[in-house]
């Protein structure tokens, strides 16, 4: 069982890469970390250090951390993907750059702590931040997130464990996140809500 880390141990997991968790410090500051089940020492050259999912959820308690694979855009701020229906309208080469580099970091992050290394398969992170990692799968490959005044996909929470509802605007735009969803290691199927007749996908990630 892991036990609190102290405040400099926490100035450690709160100065972890975003996305891939991984760790820096002197080898004494490592190993006390991996001791409180905290972080895990790759078994492949060059042996980095890297938040384990207890770590993850450390550092998701503290305020100042966010909770989904951020990037740090060249303009400052925290990069987030877009859900879709937000307030906040974002396009253009810079968003383009900052979405690629946090689904670069995703895969590296699957690479790093699923068991076998897979990249076609998501990881623990995602199953325990469903809408994010969603959203940023479709965003990442170039589908546009609903804004204010324009339509897209919407990423929602369900009650359904590991599950999340996709919504696009017509039946080719939901087909073709399926499709992204898919080959990003989800599985996606196209359900009518009963009341509203509206089609919408329920996508969960891929465990094999």
């Amino acid at each position: 069982m892991s036990r609190s880390p102290t405040a400099a141990q926490r100035r450690l997991i709160d100065a972890a890469d975003p996305v891939t968790g991984r760790l820096k410090g002197t080898e004494a500051q490592l190993a006390a970390l991996v001791e409180r089940g905290l972080a895990f020492r790759h078994p492949r050259p060059p042996h980095d250090h890297f938040l384990t999912p207890t770590g993850h959820r450390v550092r998701e308690a503290v305020p100042e951390v966010a909770a989904e694979p951020v990037v740090q855009p060249a303009g400052g701020g925290v990069f987030a993907a877009r859900v879709g229906g937000d307030d906040e309208e974002a396009a253009g080469p810079s968003r383009a750059r900052e979405v690629h580099s946090a689904w670069q970091g995703l895969l590296e992050l699957r690479r790093m702590t699923n068991p076998d290394g897979a990249v076609d398969r998501p990881c623990s992170w995602e199953r325990t931040h469903l809408v994010r990692a969603a959203a940023l799968a479709l965003e990442a490959a170039g589908h546009r997130p609903a804004g204010r005044d324009t339509d897209g996909y919407r990423v929602r929470a369900t009650p359904q464990p590991e599950a999340v509802a996709v919504y696009a605007p017509d039946g080719e735009a939901l087909r073709a996140c399926a499709g992204t969803l898919e080959r990003a290691g989800w599985q996606a199927g196209e359900y009518t809500e009963p009341r509203t007749r509206v089609r919408y996908l329920l996508a969960s990630p891929r465990r094999a």
